[in-house]
């Protein structure tokens, strides 16, 4: 398996530093505000990593941070008028309820920065011992970036270059403007935590070093996250961990990019902040889900509601072909006689194309063209008389359910019931639109009544007022059937 390492700027072959045993942190939110789109696709990402490694038969531990202090918790706890912990109570609640929404596996540990804090002094004092970092008369503690060679070589920062745009804010005391936080000293009205140096806090940078350290020790196999935390925070983990224990942090460190908003940087200045909440008002979460996996996670992700709906379509195409597999296995005493020749062979490439596009840096875009190949072949033979009433057809089509079903569960995706999924799709639908459900079915039932009686006249005048309202009707043999566009 190829992973793209940040570290080294290329993919490599992946292997755990213990046989069988991936220990992997990814770092999680800043407990503050509701979950964005940018959250979703980390949280999507690293859960289809720790899926698939545990596809391959890996056991996989899996640590997720919370950070419960912070200046924007403390700044947002101030407006809402709040504590920060019930400022920090409240957003991760709501964290929880997006994530299970969108299938999103719970982490094995999920810590919380504040019950570390005596691990986080422990570190600042083995720092400063080392000659890393320093206190500020005023209880301030800061790494020495200069005094730790390897600065700049995860994000690759020149640190000249980085200095020239870097200042010193009033009151800092900083010897050098790129040191960075380690403590903070306690301010008026704030948390504060005892220590050597004073009443303070940690520093961001700082948690993370611990938590994984504490959790899964080092070096890590897989460290995590955005890529807009490559730098400065990765950059800092790195640093001070390394400083602090004189060997290496984490061996690969794999970084999802950017999500942008009609193709702009998302932004509350912009308006064009998008929570999950707002996406999961008008979509289905298993569309996210799937829209998210549609490019490759090191690529840019441009959102629109209107990529949003084309994602929804191609899902429904695969949840109808599922529903019409299951229908035709119901219908069909299933065989176990052998494919023939061409399909099983046709059959079998896609299966290791799946497996070889995952394998390669988890391409989950790569990927979902497979299954969409598959969908194509199940499709041939259903819309073929002759192919499905076939024993081979009836063999295929076990086999293409079972992948769906494996590769689902490797991606997080296609485990619903399918006409459970397809009726909860015409409900988000009828209420995107805007529509009356009772209305909608009261005008069915309506047309139903007048072809019943073959007043076909008033039929088509009924079928005409649903089209207006962007409800599709189709007759077939087993009656109306119909959904919303």
């Amino acid at each position: 398996m190829l992973l793209y390492n940040t570290l080294l700027g290329k993919k490599e072959e992946f292997l755990p530093l213990r046989e069988d045993h991936v220990r992997l942190y990814v770092c999680g939110i800043t407990a503050y505000d509701y979950c964005h789109i940018g959250h979703a696709r980390s949280a999507v990402v690293f859960d289809v990593l720790v899926r698939y490694l545990r596809f391959r038969g890996w056991k996989v531990t899996f640590v997720r941070n919370f950070t419960d202090i912070d200046d924007k918790i403390i700044k947002r706890a101030a407006a809402e008028g709040l504590s920060a912990a019930e400022v920090a109570e409240k957003y991760i609640a709501a964290f929880y309820e997006d994530m299970d929404a969108l299938g999103i596996l719970r982490a094995d540990q999920e810590p919380r920065a504040t019950d570390h804090i005596p691990g986080m002094i422990r570190l600042t004092e083995k720092l400063i011992e080392k000659g890393y970092a320093y206190a500020t008369p005023r209880g301030d503690v800061y790494f020495r970036v200069r005094a730790f060679a390897e600065y700049g070589r995860l994000s690759g920062r020149n640190i000249e270059e980085l200095r020239s745009g870097a200042r010193v804010e009033p009151g800092e005391h900083k010897e050098d403007p790129l040191d960075f936080a380690l403590w903070k000293a306690a301010k008026p009205n704030e948390p504060f935590w005892p220590s050597p140096w004073g009443s303070g806090r940690p520093g961001w940078h700082l948690e993370c070093s611990v938590m994984s350290e504490d959790l899964l020790g080092l070096p890590l196999d897989i460290h995590g996250g955005g890529q807009d935390l490559a730098f400065p925070h990765h950059e800092n983990e790195m640093a001070q961990s390394m400083a602090a224990t004189d060997g290496e942090f984490a061996r690969f460190w794999v970084h999802n990019g950017f999500v942008q908003v009609n193709a702009e940087k998302m932004s509350k200045s912009l308006g064009n902040f998008v929570t999950i909440r707002d996406i999961l008002a008008n979509f289905l979460p298993e569309v996210l889900r799937f829209f998210l996996l549609t490019k490759h996670y090191r690529s840019p992700l441009d959102f629109s509601f209107d990529s949003m709906e084309e994602a929804e379509k191609a899902l429904q195409r695969i949840y109808q072909t599922t529903a019409l597999l299951r229908e035709h296995g119901a219908r069909t005493k299933w065989s176990d006689a052998v494919l023939l020749h061409e399909l099983e062979a046709e059959l079998k490439d896609l299966e290791r194309d799946w497996t070889k596009a995952m394998e390669d840096d988890l391409n989950t875009a790569g990927a979902l063209g497979h299954v969409f190949s598959m969908v194509r072949l199940a499709n041939r033979m259903l819309e073929d008389k002759g192919w499905r009433k076939s024993v081979a057809s009836k063999t295929l089509g076990v086999k293409i359910l079972e992948n769906l079903q494996c590769w689902g569960q490797a991606l997080g995706l296609f485990l619903d019931d399918p006409q459970a999924w397809l009726t909860k799709l015409k409900d988000i639908r009828i209420r995107r639109r805007g529509l009356d459900k009772g209305q909608v079915e009261g005008l069915l039932a309506a047309r139903e009544d007048a072809r019943r009686v073959k007043d076909f006249q008033r039929a088509d005048t009924l079928r005409q007022v649903l089209t207006d309202m962007g409800v599709e009707v189709r007759d077939t043999p087993a009656g109306q059937v119909w959904d919303v566009a």
